[in-house]
């Protein structure tokens, strides 16, 4: 019998419509960031952005509803990565042991960078700093269904909603912290060195929150295993 094409009825395999729609996603992403190192936040406008990805207006709105949405979506696209790492975890680990893990086998510091940046860009931009907290927030709705997934494997899809959603809320708000720790501690400093210290903190704030928060000293920082 003769091999499939690919894409053609596999669905694992992305259609060549949904990758120009990913390629153009993108494509507005990496001009909105572009504009908004080289102008400074406030500075451009949804025209500007459309213009250097090559596109209308009209489009650019088909994907985000203000400048502010195009670079938010770093952070998705953060989050994205370390779910895609979660769900490989076996079925029966804990979820928050799967989560620091997840963190874990994101080893090339630099895929924090983007999200690193636009954080540090958002410390002087009251309107884009709000953007990037909502971003989070709504990064909750993605944890609970990646957590539900989990749990409907090993608890037969009895689910408790409430843990559902105050384990997403703790994640996202561990992760917050993380973020808030390391632009103290390193200036917003986009350099290997700093990354791999927001990693670091990344994965720490995971494991804290695994573990309960017990037997740690906060005048003692853990120990950088990985």
């Amino acid at each position: 019998m003769p091999s499939q094409p690919a894409g053609s009825g596999d669905p694992a395999v992305p259609s060549r419509r949904e990758r120009n729609k990913a390629a153009t996603r993108q494509a507005i992403t990496d001009s909105a960031m572009d504009l908004l190192r080289t102008r400074g936040p406030g500075n451009f406008t949804v025209e500007d952005i459309a213009e250097a990805a090559g596109i209308s207006r009209r489009t650019f709105f088909n994907y985000f509803g203000s400048t502010e949405a195009a670079m938010a979506s770093v952070t998705f696209g953060f989050l994205d990565t370390a779910l895609q790492q979660f769900r490989l975890r076996p079925a029966g680990e804990p979820i928050l042991e799967s989560a620091r893990a997840a963190l874990v086998a994101l080893a090339d510091p630099m895929t924090v960078a983007p999200v690193a940046e636009l954080y540090s860009l958002g410390q002087t931009n009251p309107q884009l700093s709000r953007s990037e907290l909502e971003a989070w927030d709504h990064c909750t709705a993605q944890i609970i269904d990646a957590a539900r997934e989990r749990f409907a494997l090993t608890a037969g899809g009895d689910v408790d909603e409430l843990y559902l959603r105050a384990l997403a809320g703790s994640v996202i708000s561990c992760g917050k912290a993380a973020m808030d720790v390391w632009f103290a501690r390193c200036g917003g400093d986009l350099g290997p060195a700093s990354l791999a210290v927001l990693r670091q903190l990344l994965i720490d704030s995971m494991g804290l929150l695994g573990s309960g928060f017990a037997s740690h000293s906060p005048a003692t920082p853990s120990p950088d295993r990985h």
